[in-house]
C-alpha cells in the first residue's frame, strides 16, 4: 500500500507539469457552475465508444455531464465544484490508452461510470497512478481483478450465470452467438455456468463478427442448433452488444424455415428501445427472457435520476433511461458523490477517493442496488473475480412488448459463479 501511494503522489507531480497537454481523442468538458478554484474542484473522466461500427454508449458520458450540470446547480459535490471530462475509446484499445494518459495528465481523482473493452490497455495506465475506476460497465474480466477498480454491478458474468440459471429449466439445446472477441471468449463458461447449476448442458458456442451488417449464416446455424432436440423448445442466445439487432433482423428472416425456438439475451444487447424498434408486440423477442443488474426502468426507485434527465437532459436523444450503460453512470456517480461526502472538509484526491473506498465505505443506491462495499477479498476471489462485490441480477422478460418484472426481487448469482471455469 506504501509503494501505491508513492506512486500516485510521483504521478500527481508530472500531471502539473504536463496540465497544458491534450491528446486528440474526442474529449469534452462540461464547466459546471463559475468560481471554483482547483481546490475546490473534484474534476473526474467518463469514457465509452461513440460513433464506431461496434457497440456505442454515448448515453454514458452525456448522462455524466447532465449530472455535473445538476449537481453544481444544487451545491456542487459538498460544496466543491464537480468537472466531468469526457473520452471516446473509439473500441480501440491504443485510444484507451490515449484516454487513461489524458485522465493522469488532468490529475483526475477518478474514471467513474464508464465502458471499454480494453481494460488490458488502459487499466495498467490508471493502476500506475493511483486513479480509481469507479462503475466500469463490467465487459471485461479484469475489472473484477484490479485493486482499483470497484465495479457498481455483476458485470457479464453475474448477467450470464443469471441468465443460464433461468433458461436452465425452460430450454431445450441453447446455441449461444457471441462477438469473435478477446472479451468475447470469456462469456460461453458464464451461460454455462447457470445452465450447469440448473442441470442443463452446455450452450452451443458460436462466434460472430462483432461489427457485421448481417448475420444470416449465423442465424441459420444457431436456428439448427437450437433445433437439435425436437422434444423441447430450444433457445438462441444473441449477446452481440448493439449488432444484437442485427442479428435479430437476419433471425426473423431465417426463423419461419425452423421450428418454434425462445429468445433470451442481457440488458445491453437489448433494451426498451430496441423492442419497440423491431415491432413491439410483435417483435422476435416477444416472450424472451433478459437478466438485467437493476430493476426495470419503469421502476420508481428510478425517479432522482429522471429528474436528472428531465432537468439536464431534455431532448438529448443520446441518453436514455432505460440504457444500462446509463443507469450505471447513474450509480457509478452515486457512489462518487458518497465518497466526497464522506472525506468532509479533507482533500479530494485520486488517494484519498480509493483509501474511502478500501476503508470499507458503504454506499447505498437507493434500493438500486445491494448496498455497495468493496474488499481485496470477496467471495468471489477464488474463481478470479476479487472484485465482484454485487452479484445481484434481476430477470426481465418481454410480454406486449414492454420489458416488465419475471421475478420479484434479485437474483444472487454468487454460488452459481463459483462454479464457473473462467480462465
Amino acid at each position: 500500500m506504501t509503494g501505491r501511494r508513492r506512486i500516485r503522489k510521483i504521478s500527481s507531480t508530472l500531471a502539473t507539469v504536463a496540465a497544458g497537454a491534450s491528446l486528440a481523442v474526442g474529449c469534452g468538458v462540461v464547466p459546471g457552475v463559475a468560481g471554483g478554484t482547483a481546490a475546490d474542484t473534484v474534476t473526474v473522466m467518463t469514457w465509452a465508444p461513440q460513433d464506431t461500427g461496434a457497440t456505442n454508449r454515448p448515453g454514458m458520458p452525456a448522462l455524466a455531464l447532465a449530472y455535473a450540470r445538476w449537481v453544481n446547480g444544487h451545491g456542487g459535490l459538498s460544496g466543491r465544484r464537480l468537472k466531468v471530462l469526457t473520452c471516446n475509446d473509439h473500441n480501440d484499445g491504443v485510444t484507451a490508452a490515449k484516454c487513461a494518459r489524458r485522465a493522469v495528465k488532468e490529475n483526475v481523482v477518478a474514471v467513474v461510470g464508464s465502458y471499454s473493452q480494453h481494460a488490458d490497455s488502459f487499466l495498467p495506465v490508471l493502476e500506475g497512478a493511483g486513479i480509481p475506476y469507479i462503475g466500469g460497465y463490467g465487459i471485461t474480466t479484469r475489472e473484477f481483478t484490479s485493486p482499483l477498480s470497484y465495479p457498481v454491478n455483476g458485470g457479464q458474468p453475474a448477467l450470464l450465470a443469471g441468465l443460464g440459471t433461468a433458461l436452465a429449466g425452460a430450454c431445450g439445446a441453447v446455441a449461444m452467438v457471441r462477438p469473435d472477441t478477446i472479451a468475447g471468449d470469456q462469456l460461453p463458461p458464464l451461460l454455462d455456468s447457470g445452465l450447469t447449476a440448473g442441470g442443463h448442458p452446455d450452450a452451443t458456442d458460436q462466434r460472430a463478427a462483432e461489427d457485421a451488417t448481417e448475420y444470416g449464416g449465423q442465424a441459420d446455424r444457431a436456428l439448427r442448433s437450437a433445433t437439435a432436440d425436437a422434444t423441447a423448445e430450444g433457445c438462441v442466445v444473441p449477446v452481440l452488444g448493439d449488432r444484437t439487432s442485427t442479428f435479430m433482423d437476419s433471425f426473423r428472416r431465417a426463423r419461419d424455415a425452423w421450428p418454434e425456438v425462445r429468445t433470451a439475451t442481457v440488458l445491453g444487447s437489448v433494451d426498451q428501445s430496441t423492442v419497440n424498434a423491431t415491432g413491439g408486440a410483435s417483435s422476435p423477442y416477444e416472450g424472451s427472457y433478459v437478466t438485467s443488474w437493476y430493476p426495470v426502468s419503469t421502476d420508481p426507485r428510478w425517479g432522482p435520476m429522471k429528474k436528472v434527465l428531465k432537468e439536464k437532459a431534455f431532448g438529448d436523444n443520446r441518453v436514455d433511461a432505460a440504457d444500462a450503460g446509463v443507469q450505471t453512470t447513474w450509480i457509478a456517480y452515486t457512489v462518487l458523490k458518497k465518497v466526497v461526502a464522506s472525506l468532509g472538509d479533507g482533500p479530494v484526491t485520486a488517494d484519498t477517493v480509493s483509501g474511502a473506498l478500501d476503508d470499507g465505505l458503504e454506499v447505498g443506491t437507493g434500493g438500486l442496488t445491494p448496498t455497495l462495499k468493496w474488499t481485496f477479498q470477496s467471495e468471489l476471489a477464488a474463481v478470479g473475480f476479487p472484485r465482484l462485490v454485487n452479484a445481484d441480477v434481476t430477470l426481465q422478460v418481454v410480454r406486449q412488448g414492454r420489458l416488465v418484472a419475471a421475478r420479484k426481487g434479485f437474483l444472487d448469482t454468487t454460488d452459481t459463479l463459483r462454479a464457473a471455469e473462467v480462465s
